[in-house]
């Protein structure tokens, strides 16, 4: 089961990474639109800017080891042990993503080209999108519900990646997808798992063990409509407040160019540059 420490984990990755993503892809974006490629993963030159990175190596396959031993010790609902195994694999999926993504970078290869990184970071999230909330009803359904659609546009940004890398439209979305996921669980976290920001008149979610199922109680029927209501108001709170955020951002780093990230202006765009200059064609000079 969930708890408010999962949400924040699951937070410290998904939030650091979408504003990573966010701050590298824009200033990539606004150094040359018309050369923007977007990449699996932005490193940069110093290594201690790629931190991020090496906490997910170590971090993901711990929580997917963690996730898999509660699958083999706990004795409750066979719901909770399909939805621990699930879990655990969609972990896994993700470690080895990140781990392609990292033979893609050391190698250069074209066995594991670009769009095979993005396909299967699609795919990874559809993983994610079948687990998510898995045997939870009620007002806690609910909140799920809107974690799945965040991970469904993920899932479709990645997709039109594989299709079309230089689509700046689709990393944004994904970007703000990722921090809006990690946003969301954040909130999800502290409405369904503590007593103290709790909606009015509910209570912490809790298991019943006889329908096999979780759900959030609230003591009377008109508390669950208005938690309901206040669930729906967070989100869009939250989304303005991520649309808002972003734009602010690419405001500030179209307006300040020593603020925009050195990847920016790595070799990837050193050598798009060189190749553009190539093919530009050499004006003709009259002479008198």
């Amino acid at each position: 089961m969930a708890s408010l420490a999962t949400n924040f984990t699951a937070f410290l990755f998904l939030f650091p990474v979408g504003l990573r993503r966010l701050l590298f892809s824009s200033s990539l974006y606004l150094k040359n639109p018309s050369l923007y490629r977007s990449k699996p993963w932005f490193f940069s030159d110093q290594r201690f800017k790629n931190l991020d990175l090496y906490f997910l190596i170590i971090s993901l396959p711990i929580a997917s080891f963690s996730e898999f031993f509660f699958f083999l010790t706990f004795s409750g609902h066979p719901t909770y042990k399909y939805s621990f195994f699930s879990q655990s694999f969609s972990l896994f999926i993700f470690w080895a993503l990140i781990l392609v993504i990292i033979f893609r970078e050391c190698y250069d290869t074209f066995l594991v080209n670009e769009s095979f990184v993005y396909v299967l970071a699609g795919f990874s999230f559809l993983i994610e999108y079948t687990v998510i909330g898995k045997g939870v009803v009620g007002l806690g359904g609910v909140v799920y519900d809107l974690l799945c659609d965040l991970t469904l546009v993920c899932a479709f940004a990645c997709l039109v990646l594989a299709i079309r890398p230089t689509s700046f439209f689709a990393e944004f979305f994904l970007s703000c997808g990722l921090i809006f996921k990690g946003s969301w669980l954040l909130q999800a976290g502290f409405s369904l798992y503590t007593d103290a920001f709790a909606f009015k008149g509910c209570h912490k979610i809790s298991l019943s063990v006889a329908k096999g199922n979780v759900d959030v109680k609230c003591d009377l029927q008109e508390d669950g409509f208005r938690g309901i209501s206040l669930i729906n108001l967070l989100f869009v709170v939250h989304a303005m407040g991520v649309l808002f955020g972003s734009f602010v951002l690419f405001a500030f780093l179209s307006r300040n160019r020593n603020s925009r990230y050195s990847e920016a202006s790595g070799p990837l765009l050193a050598q798009l540059e060189s190749d553009s200059t190539l093919t530009r064609p050499v004006p003709e000079f009259e002479l008198e």
